[in-house]
């Protein structure tokens, strides 16, 4: 297999990657034949995974937007993946152009694909570092260069803690992030969740598993553990198009209402 310009020597082009498949999901082409091989198997059992993406990137657009609103110009995006248009920077900065963005994500494809994207981009910066260790994420020099943690800042954590298991703990890792983080904060999440999905598919669950990148879902009320200390923004904990939206709900595909989506501020 012939290894483009854009894939860095450090990695397995051989091995799924998640960030990959995503981008696959979102008609992005940075990915490979063993992603879209991956992706098809899932598919398989979860035909509208494309359709659930595009809802999670639709939600994390307007819920920027939103904290923009608020007065929130401040993104801390983990998990943040392969950058496609629509990225957080790109929404914050039209609606205030001196909005910052840190972006954090433990796959090398992510963050070498953002650093190429973002070269030459002031205000925004990417950090390689995995959710399930806060502290490096908070110390590092990119956050502390271009992030004020006594202003408040929006933590998005979109369509990545299904991947974080249970033994890593991953509601204190939250937990340690929101601590540091300044009255008025806001977290922004989105969470797969068999609630609301048309049909039981655990065998898209398996083909995760099988890729060493293991999706874990929760129940509504696990979800709404990750929002303890915080006061939901309404409409509360929802499927993703119910939350502030564009259009009617009712016009979007049944896929998009899989899992849940919810804004919480910190007091």
């Amino acid at each position: 297999m012939e290894r483009p310009a854009w894939a860095p020597r450090s990695i397995d082009i051989s091995v799924p990657s998640v960030s990959r498949i995503y981008d696959y999901y979102l008609g992005g082409s940075h990915n490979f034949e063993v992603d879209r091989e991956a992706a098809r198997r899932a598919m398989e059992f979860i035909p509208g995974l494309p359709k659930i993406s595009q809802a999670n990137r639709a939600f994390m657009r307007r819920a920027v937007r939103y904290a923009v609103a608020e007065g929130v110009t401040q993104f801390l995006d983990i998990g943040s993946g392969i950058p496609t248009f629509g990225n957080a920077h790109e929404i914050a900065r039209a609606a205030n152009p001196d909005a910052r963005v840190v972006y954090v994500d433990h796959d090398p494809v992510a963050v070498a694909h953002s650093e190429a994207v973002l070269a030459g981009c002031d205000g925004v910066d990417v950090v390689a570092a995995d959710l399930r260790k806060p502290q490096e994420i908070l110390t590092s020099p990119q956050v502390e260069q271009l992030l004020d943690l006594e202003r408040p800042v929006a933590l998005l954590l979109v369509a990545v803690l299904h991947f974080v298991e249970d033994a890593d703990d991953p509601h204190a890792a939250v937990a340690e992030l929101g601590a540091a983080l300044a009255p008025g904060s806001l977290l922004v999440l989105t969470h797969a969740s068999y609630e609301g999905i048309p049909q039981r598919a655990e065998g898209a669950v398996d083909v995760y598993k099988d890729i060493r990148n293991p999706l874990v879902m929760r129940s509504r009320d696990e979800i709404g553990r990750f929002f303890e200390g915080y006061d939901m923004v309404e409409p509360g904990l929802v499927p993703m198009p119910h939350w502030r939206p564009d259009t009617a709900p009712e016009d979007e595909d049944p896929w998009a209402f899989s899992g849940f989506a919810g804004v919480g501020r910190t007091a």
